[in-house]
């Protein structure tokens, strides 16, 4: 898996607060184009974001589920962008000094994805997830400045 990690300026529940607001999720995930539906129980277990995926005109829909939840601290999902096919993801944040670590794990689980060599992968993965946070980042901390 790769393993990316990155420390926002606000606590674990400011961050929390954006990572349990499904429609912010194409905002923030590089790769994700536009939200089409959050189901209501997001992100409980089960739980589902319909998003799609790549660039327009080639947009392909698809979904991220919920496999496991400890609230304010971790998700564990599975996010589908078939035909490409599915990764295992792990969302953890961790109280630090200055806020919260947050760390995202990811790998190709299923599909074509498995095809390309384990260290390319995981170079392609953290350098993606290296942006992921630095937008999940400014989301969190320049909304704690707002007021929202």
């Amino acid at each position: 898996m790769s393993t990316t990690r990155r420390e926002v300026k606000a606590p674990p529940e400011e961050v929390w607060s954006v990572l349990s607001d499904g429609w912010l999720y194409a905002i923030w995930v590089v790769g994700a184009a536009r939200m089409r539906n959050v189901d209501d129980h997001w992100p409980a277990v089960g739980a589902r974001l319909h998003h799609s995926v790549g660039v327009w005109p080639a947009l392909i829909d698809d979904d991220t589920e919920v496999l496991e939840v400890d609230p304010g601290r971790r998700l564990k999902l599975r996010g589908r962008g078939w035909p490409a096919g599915e990764a295992a993801i792990i969302i953890t944040l961790t109280p630090s000094a200055r806020g919260t670590v947050v760390e995202i794990e990811e790998d190709a689980v299923k599909g074509p994805g498995l095809l390309v060599p384990k260290l390319v992968r995981t170079g392609m993965l953290h350098w993606r997830n290296t942006e992921t946070l630095r937008r999940l980042g400014n989301i969190v901390e320049n909304r704690k400045h707002r007021g929202a």
